[in-house]
C-alpha cells in the first residue's frame, strides 16, 4: 500500500492508503477530500487540482501539454501543481503528500 498524505485547507492531515495503479483523484474522493472531478478525469476542467509537496513532485512523472494547459485555469496553481486525476499511484512510491488548494473554482464552467 502506498500512503497518501492530503494537507486540508485548515492545515489538518488526513493520511490514508492507496494502491498501486490507483488514480489519485478517486483515493482522495473515498477519503472525502473535497476534490469534484467534475470532468472525471478527461483533462476537460480543473476540479481536481491539488499542490504536490516538493520532495514528491520530482518523483512524478511529468504533466503533459494538455494538463499543464488546464493547470493555467486553475486558481492558485504553483510550481508543483497536478491534476489529481492524472497522478497514478505506482508501487514505487512509498508515499505522497499533497495539499488541497486554499481555492478551487471550475473555469470551464460560466
Amino acid at each position: 500500500m502506498i500512503r497518501v498524505r492530503f494537507v486540508e485547507r485548515d492545515g489538518k492531515v488526513c493520511e490514508v492508503a492507496g494502491a498501486a495503479g490507483d488514480r489519485l483523484l478517486e483515493v482522495a474522493q473515498a477519503a472525502g477530500q473535497p476534490l469534484e472531478g467534475t470532468c472525471e478525469g478527461q483533462m476537460a476542467c480543473s476540479t481536481c487540482h491539488v499542490i504536490v509537496a516538493a520532495a514528491d513532485f520530482a518523483r512524478l512523472p511529468p504533466a503533459s501539454a494538455e494538463e499543464e494547459d488546464m493547470l493555467d485555469l486553475a486558481t492558485g496553481a504553483t510550481r508543483t501543481s497536478r491534476l489529481a486525476c492524472q497522478i497514478v499511484l505506482d508501487a514505487d512510491m512509498a508515499a505522497l503528500t499533497v495539499a488541497i488548494p486554499p481555492e478551487s473554482r471550475n473555469m470551464q464552467r460560466r
